[in-house]
């Protein structure tokens, strides 16, 4: 068997998966470091196939979405070392089957855009996709498939770290819900201002987009590691998908392999 690495390269992470068309068979995280060598990427791609019980053989392909042009040289030469493929980049001159109607197109990231494009591929219909990574990301896509509006908010690591980097004496808290917004100690308190307040923000931003886009009736669908967070505490998200940026990167990969 053959699959699609999917490679979804973030500020924060680099997220690999193996897609057997839109279904994800084994996945693998690494911290964003520029200073890798092409060498320590390979090593990791190898561990990644190894750990699926795989061998470079059975990658068909390998497509890269990237924020962080700076590591992609290293990146690149690894994949074309380490499993013999010249990887598809996403950018521009890449068939994404949806229309851009943002002010400045080039401005937009491929995060972004494989979100948009994995979500309207789910929906087949109009659809918000909220991206939990180090920024928020809330993008819509019409009916017609059109890539309109964004909203982008401090992610909900940032705005935990902003809270214990300018106090003196607030400690690093771990996010998660507390059982009461009523805090009795520093770190609950902590705790539920941080996340009680991002589900307040996320539930706000929906329900304005919603309004001055007059869809109410549009899905929403989320992403990214700290996504399950919110999603499991609000009635607004109506689809949680951690593999949703390799189903974007499968539906591009699938619009321009010939």
């Amino acid at each position: 068997m053959q699959y699609l690495l999917a490679m979804d390269v973030g500020n924060t992470h680099i997220k690999m998966q193996l897609m057997d068309g839109y279904e994800s068979i084994g996945s693998f995280r690494l911290t964003t470091k520029i200073e890798r060598t092409s060498d320590e990427y390979g090593v990791c791609i190898r561990e990644f196939l190894n750990t699926c019980g795989l061998v470079k053989d059975n990658v068909m392909d390998v497509v890269i979405s990237s924020v962080v042009p700076k590591i992609m040289y290293s990146l690149t030469s690894a994949i074309y070392k380490y499993l013999g493929k010249e990887p598809m980049v996403i950018g521009p001159g890449i068939k994404t089957g949806i229309q851009m109607r943002m002010e400045n197109p080039k401005s937009v990231g491929a995060d972004r855009i494989v979100d948009v494009v994995a979500g309207y591929h789910i929906c087949q219909d109009s659809c918000i996709v909220i991206d939990f990574g180090t920024a928020t990301t809330f993008n819509y896509i019409s009916s017609k498939g059109v890539f309109e509006y964004t909203v982008i908010a401090p992610g909900l690591g940032i705005s935990a770290n902003a809270l214990t980097a300018n106090t003196a004496k607030l400690p690093d808290i771990e996010i998660q819900k507390p059982a009461s917004i009523l805090g009795r100690n520093t770190i609950s308190g902590m705790q539920a201002g941080v996340v009680y307040g991002y589900i307040g923000l996320v539930e706000y931003i929906v329900k304005q987009m919603k309004k001055e886009l007059r869809d109410e009736k549009c899905k929403v669908i989320a992403t990214g590691g700290m996504g399950k967070v919110i999603a499991n505490e609000t009635d607004v998200i109506d689809i949680y998908d951690p593999y949703l940026a390799g189903k974007g990167i499968m539906a591009i990969y699938q619009k321009n392999k010939a």
